[in-house]
């Protein structure tokens, strides 16, 4: 895995955590317990910051970024992904804030200054524009995204069975890698 330290900060990595040897992790990150990281991931905290909350996983081709200050983002824009939460395939973070126990579907695309409370499923391909706020209990979905309907008790569920998992599935690829290390 390509673990690079930006301007003299190195990523900080909980053990418990499982990162693709194909991903890459730079600069001002923060990756908390039992956090799933999937092949060909970017996770690039140069010019902010980014934190990923316990049994997260973000699963393959995802870019995570941010938002650096400037005239238009004073400030910028960290991005933050709570505990609990499923990051799809190919989504695309940027300068956002997760709350916990999320689904984000894959291909969405998630823009600067964005907060999306606990509790929300955002369906696959959805777009959120810049400064948005979807709350918390529900599903949305669309370019650009909107709220749907409330989430159902099945759809609540699936998030708990998405992120326990994930987390399975991060110890069997981490048991996997070190298998073929030994051979």
């Amino acid at each position: 895995m390509a673990i690079r330290k930006y301007r003299g900060v190195m990523p900080q990595i909980s053990q418990s955590s499982f990162i693709d040897p194909s991903a890459i992790v730079i600069g001002n990150v923060i990756i908390d317990e039992e956090v799933f990281v999937l092949p060909n991931v970017v996770i690039r905290g140069d010019v902010n910051s980014i934190r990923i909350g316990a049994q997260s996983n973000i699963q393959d081709g995802s870019v995570l970024h941010v938002n650096s200050d400037s005239v238009l983002a004073p400030g910028g824009s960290p991005l933050i992904v709570g505990a609990q939460v499923t990051v799809g395939h190919k989504v695309l973070l940027h300068g956002c804030s997760i709350g916990d126990h999320c689904l984000i579907g894959m291909g969405s695309i998630v823009m600067d200054r964005v907060v999306i409370d606990r509790d929300v499923i955002l369906a696959a391909g959805s777009l959120v524009t810049p400064g948005k706020h979807l709350e918390s209990g529900f599903l949305y979905a669309g370019s650009p995204a909107r709220q749907v309907r409330p989430l159902k008790d099945g759809e609540a569920a699936y998030i708990d069975y998405s992120y326990t998992h994930y987390n399975t599935l991060k110890s069997h690829h981490r048991d996997s890698l070190a298998e073929s290390d030994e051979n």
